[in-house]
């Protein structure tokens, strides 16, 4: 079996998976997030591995799997997170920064006040959002005093979760990071495939910092010193969340595509084996590397998806569990003329509005909060209509069928939202762990368990396909309206 670890926003969730990709059994332990002031969101690196520990330990007892059985790990990862560390102790300097931070968001103003924007766009195929690593490395290294000396030095390491990941489970002998978490920093060359002095000079980053660059599929190290995994298990398989999840799709062809509704929700379509460059406000990123095969991708993100459905209950304590969401917004018929544009973060993709922030409008007397409830739902498919509007004009063609993965995918309402908006077929796999399994499948080859991609590919099932309800025209005013309110966020 493959041991899939999957390190998320707010929680690290550990699979074992056979070699029919039958999920064996899941664990996820969630960890607490720490907002030091509006805009910043941090994770405390130790609480990352306490979380990451705890839930393998607890899958093997709850599974009775002796580690023995596992062939190879493979990790997936919150992509933009990035974290200091000494390479001596190993010791956490601060806490990550998490992708949803939005303080190096005056130093992305600066560099594009600089005219470098085309520079990265051409070599990195981003744009210049607190969303990526590299600015908040720059934010960090300008802030503290003496690690820049240090990390010239080589005393110091940044990296990425998965590097971090990989770091502790190899007992501090391999500092690595693979393509496709390396390409949401801005530091690398998508063409080259390697760290870029011109891009590091800009960003003020040592390249001594950086961790070496490796395909999504090989084997990195092994297991060292470690209370709750034997020695000698090899870490095999490594790719950023969104890319995993595309991968554990089968979206193995040009053209096939998938979308992830997590915290926040991402579109990604396999472009083949070069990148197109995007028109449209959408990012040009590597999908995986296997051996010498490179494949790109374009990617939308929308960075508040099921995070909008935790503010529901956390913020406002509409609802008790994430889950009642789908009855509440089910027992009203539409939302009652409420809009939300659930910009609690920013704007991603294809507007890219750092500033931009949250917006409710249509409330009457009237409002109940099933309304909202339904609002919620409509506006995280809103936003994802967007996106998939944006890569049909960039690709010059409409999409397919669209696969759909992640926790919130679960939600038929959504999905029945969803497929009416894009006017397409929604495809949900039966494992919705599209995330871990796509990791899993990476170490799974690079061990060989499975000997090709064709063989992993004849594994994938679906287990639901939600086809477009086109009776009147609810969802043109819908969209009529989004449009509107969207600009006003």
């Amino acid at each position: 079996m493959i041991l899939a670890i999957d390190q998320g926003t707010t929680g690290s969730t550990a699979l074992l998976v056979d070699r029919n990709l039958m999920v064996v059994g899941k664990v996820t332990v969630d960890f607490p997030q720490h907002f030091p002031q509006p805009g910043w969101v941090e994770h405390d690196p130790e609480e990352i591995w306490f979380s990451v520990r705890q839930a393998v330990t607890r899958l093997l007892q709850q599974t009775a799997t002796a580690p023995s059985a596992i062939a190879a790990i493979g990790i997936t990862n919150q992509r933009e997170t990035g974290l200091i560390w000494e390479r001596n102790s190993g010791r956490p300097l601060g806490n990550a920064i998490v992708w949803q931070d939005r303080r190096s968001a005056t130093i992305c103003q600066e560099l594009n006040d600089r005219g470098l924007e085309p520079l990265f766009r051409e070599k990195t195929g981003l744009v210049f959002d607190p969303y990526f690593a590299g600015t908040k490395l720059t934010w960090r290294l300008r802030q503290e005093g003496g690690l820049r000396t240090r990390a010239k030095s080589g005393e110091l390491a940044f990296g990425t979760i998965d590097s971090f990941l990989v770091w502790r489970l190899t007992g501090g002998r391999v500092h690595v990071t693979d393509v496709s978490n390396a390409s949401r920093t801005l530091l690398m060359d998508i063409n080259s495939l390697a760290w870029d002095a011109q891009l590091a000079d800009h960003l003020e980053v040592p390249l001594e910092l950086l961790p070496e660059i490796r395909s999504c599929s090989e084997t990195y190290g092994t297991t060292a010193g470690l209370d709750f995994l034997p020695d000698g298990i090899p870490v095999a398989g490594m790719a950023g969340d969104q890319q995993a999840a595309l991968f554990g799709q089968a979206c193995f062809g040009t053209g096939e595509g998938k979308c992830t509704y997590g915290t926040g929700a991402f579109i990604l379509v396999n472009t083949g084996e070069k990148p197109i460059p995007s028109q449209s406000g959408l990012l040009t990123t590597i999908a995986w590397q296997i051996g010498s095969e490179v494949r790109y991708a374009l990617e939308g993100s929308a960075f508040i998806a099921g995070a909008a459905v935790q503010w529901l209950r956390d913020g406002l304590g509409l609802i008790h569990q994430a889950g009642e969401i789908e009855a509440l917004a089910a027992s009203v018929p539409d939302s009652g003329g409420v809009i939300f544009v659930p910009a609690l973060t920013g704007l991603g993709a294809p507007h890219w509005l750092s500033d931009a922030r949250g917006l409710i409008s249509g409330i009457t007397r009237g409002t109940s909060k099933a309304h909202l409830a339904r609002a919620t739902l409509e506006g995280i498919a809103l936003q994802i209509y967007e996106l998939a509007t944006a890569m049909s004009r960039d690709l010059g063609r409409p999409l397919g069928d669209f696969k759909v993965d992640g926790g919130a995918a679960a939600n038929n309402l959504l999905m029945q939202i969803q497929a009416d908006l894009l006017q397409v077929p929604v495809i949900r796999p039966q494992t919705v762990e599209t995330t871990a399994l796509g990791a899993a499948m990476l170490a799974g080859l690079a061990v060989g368990v499975w000997s090709d991609q064709s063989e992993v590919r004849n594994s994938w099932r679906q287990e639901r396909k939600f086809l477009p309800n086109a009776a009147g025209n609810w969802h043109t005013e819908l969209l009529q309206r989004w449009q509107r309110e969207v600009t006003k966020a």
